[in-house]
């Protein structure tokens, strides 16, 4: 006959092991909403002007030979649509994290970008100005960190 103690010693293990499974994982609650509603931001903002008359696809893609616009433009696609659709499908806490990390770059960046296309190395003659594409991207990765931040940062304290 089995030996309750033993039993008793299992069910625990199985009990701390599930609980330590479920600390990992994280509910983002109505966040999950407006994350989906600015990645869907992104995603529109991609068929509007960024710089002059180039789209944020054609940034994207490459077509433009600005540096710091690209650069966001990889950011806003590989973190803010792909990187927070993983993470709100895998409710993973690690990658909630990830998520603010890199978003946080994305917002500095994005910012520059806006900042480099208002200014020129002449004083006579400002920049061509943000498209209203990029202005909308940019809203929606800040707003992007904001909630992936508030999602990483509930979690309680575990042992």
């Amino acid at each position: 006959m089995s030996d309750p103690k033993d039993a008793d010693d299992f069910l625990r293990k199985e009990i701390d092991a599930v609980e330590h499974e479920a600390a990992r994982r994280i509910d983002p609650g109505t966040g999950a909403l407006t994350i989906s509603i600015a990645v869907l931001a992104i995603l529109v903002s991609l068929v509007l002007p960024w710089i002059g008359e180039h789209t944020g696809l054609q940034v994207v893609l490459g077509e433009s030979s600005l540096f710091l616009p690209t650069l966001f433009s990889y950011l806003a696609l590989g973190i803010g649509v792909l990187g927070s659709g993983i993470t709100l499908a895998v409710r993973r806490w690690g990658l909630t994290w990830v998520c603010s990390l890199g978003l946080f770059a994305g917002s500095i960046i994005g910012v520059l970008s806006i900042w480099t296309q208002q200014t020129t190395t002449s004083n006579k003659t400002i920049g061509p100005g943000p498209g209203i594409g990029l202005i909308i991207a940019v809203i929606a990765v800040i707003l992007l960190l904001v909630k992936w931040v508030q999602i990483a940062a509930s979690r309680p304290p575990q042992l």
